[in-house]
């Protein structure tokens, strides 16, 4: 019986491994052997989870052939990798990646790190902050009082809490988007939403059009939901959406859904100008796509006097274009696993007749939470000491990037948890594999693309600050030295392959 459970083809392992691209070898930088480089190529996909283990990988022959190299060279790089660890093979089952015994499993997202391993290692893999005192405690405590009347009850509220859902609805009237109860449906998380709207417009084999970069477990989300996904290329640097590029993708690629983060982009930092969020929502309309708008950084604008465009939802207020998803993950805590959705009446009630089959609904305790906040002023309150927490941090993790990495280059972002950062031509792939063993965790710029685009980026987000940005940034710095110089042989896997 074969020991894969999935397949990569020959001309997409081809376009994850060129995509690799790393500038030239300096004076004295030794050149690999090709197999050398062709086998440190796949264990850095497999190691960064861009390749599954246990996947099957192509024969030596269309390998050979799709990389324009010798199947010699081929037949050397997998050995190499059985060698590791990294390759088992069977005859008449062909060869598949494996991790050597005793290694963790590669992560396909940005799990954050067991708490006890933060000591001897800076954790910028994940964009969120510790929670805001004493506003979650205050919270849990509230919710605790309101608790009683809904311990009677069976406790399954599929479309949320009656209470929240109105709060909900009233803070986007507020926001100049009338809204009834009946268009919104509270979930486990923005995840939670984005799932459930997968599920319910884009089957399997359906396209979704998605900002290139774009957030990178949404795109992982949508993978293993069986989505093609189309990318759109984002303007340079905090420019924001280019619009001709999407009325194109949404013209010719007619995609079921479209994915964006309009308000402080994941993970550039971009926000998107009013009249480029009217022209997505009418050039979505003519298409007949689903526009959904990831609003989990709406709140968390962080210069002194920045006018925030409309909401995307504005420009289709009836929500039959839009489906608006928010969550209180990151402007307030990402333990407090409450989203929601905002929809026309019969998208909501066709959510929340498939959410039957998935999880019934959200913990009543938390909603109870999220209520509480948002009833009492604690929410703003709460938001603003985030905002200076995350303002204090970028400006920390700039000026720490600018004196240790001068080379490296990124626009500031004016609100947002992320600094999306080009590496002066290093593989930011290489930069996450040797940051691990220096004592950083960086997402590399590969997550957050499709089929290995911007591999010359890492993502840094604003979730340390003071004396701990400037050692993360210095910690970032020696792994920058080492993939230059190629030490352990971990800069030259990504040159070109030469029979």
């Amino acid at each position: 019986m074969a020991q894969w459970t999935s397949a990569v083809g020959a001309a997409q392992l081809a376009r994850l491994l060129t995509s690799q691209q790393e500038r030239p070898a300096g004076p004295g930088t030794r050149r690999p052997p090709a197999y050398r480089a062709l086998a440190d190529g796949i264990r850095l996909l497999v190691l960064e989870g861009r390749v599954p283990v246990a996947a099957r990988l192509p024969a030596e022959r269309e390998l050979a052939l799709s990389l324009s190299v010798s199947r010699t060279t081929v037949a050397a790089a997998y050995e190499a990798l059985r060698a590791e660890g990294f390759l088992e093979s069977r005859r008449g089952a062909g060869s598949w990646t494996a991790v050597p015994a005793g290694n963790p499993l590669p992560a396909r997202g940005l799990e954050p790190l067991p708490p006890e391993t933060l000591g001897s290692m800076i954790d910028l893999g994940c964009a969120a902050l510790p929670a805001p005192e004493p506003w979650l405690t205050r919270a849990v405590r509230g919710a605790l009082e309101e608790l009683p009347p809904y311990a009677h009850t069976h406790g399954d509220y599929p479309a949320g809490l009656p209470a929240l859902r109105q709060t909900l609805a009233d803070r986007y009237t507020a926001r100049g988007i009338p809204t009834m109860p009946e268009q919104i449906m509270v979930t486990t998380g923005a995840m939670g939403a984005i799932d459930a709207i997968c599920h319910l417009f884009a089957g399997r084999g359906e396209r979704i059009a998605v900002e290139s970069p774009s957030y990178a477990n949404i795109l992982q989300l949508m993978r293993e939901a069986g989505a093609r996904l189309v990318p759109v290329a984002m303007a340079e640097g905090l420019a924001g959406w280019d619009m001709d590029r999407w009325r194109q993708v949404l013209r010719d690629a007619a995609p079921r859904l479209a994915y964006v983060v309009a308000d402080f982009h994941n993970p550039t930092g971009a926000l998107a100008d009013e009249e480029q969020r009217r022209q997505l929502v009418d050039a979505a309309r003519s298409a007949g796509t689903v526009l959904v708008v990831d609003e989990t950084m709406s709140e968390l604008h962080l210069d002194e006097g920045l006018e925030l465009p409309r909401p995307v939802c504005g420009f289709d207020p009836g929500g039959s274009t839009v489906v608006t998803v928010g969550s209180a993950s990151k402007a307030f805590w990402a333990g407090m696993r409450i989203g929601w959705v905002r929809a026309a009446p019969d998208v909501i009630r066709s959510l929340v007749a498939a959410r039957a089959y998935a999880d019934l609904g959200t913990p009543v305790l938390e909603q109870l939470a999220v209520n509480w906040l948002l009833g009492t002023g604690g929410w703003e309150q709460a938001v603003e000491v985030r905002r200076g927490q995350a303002r204090e941090n970028r400006n920390a993790l700039v000026a720490a990037l600018r004196r240790e990495l001068p080379g490296w280059e990124f626009d500031v972002p004016r609100g947002g948890l992320t600094l999306w950062v080009r590496t002066g031509g290093l593989s930011g792939s290489r930069l996450a594999e040797v940051g691990e063993r220096v004592g950083v965790r960086v997402p590399s710029g590969p997550r957050f693309g499709v089929d290995g685009a911007f591999e010359g980026y890492v993502r840094l987000p604003f979730t340390v600050g003071g004396a701990v940005a400037d050692e993360a940034a210095a910690r970032l710095a020696a792994a920058a030295r080492l993939v230059e110089t190629g030490a352990n042989g971990v800069a030259e896997a990504s040159r070109t392959f030469v029979a």
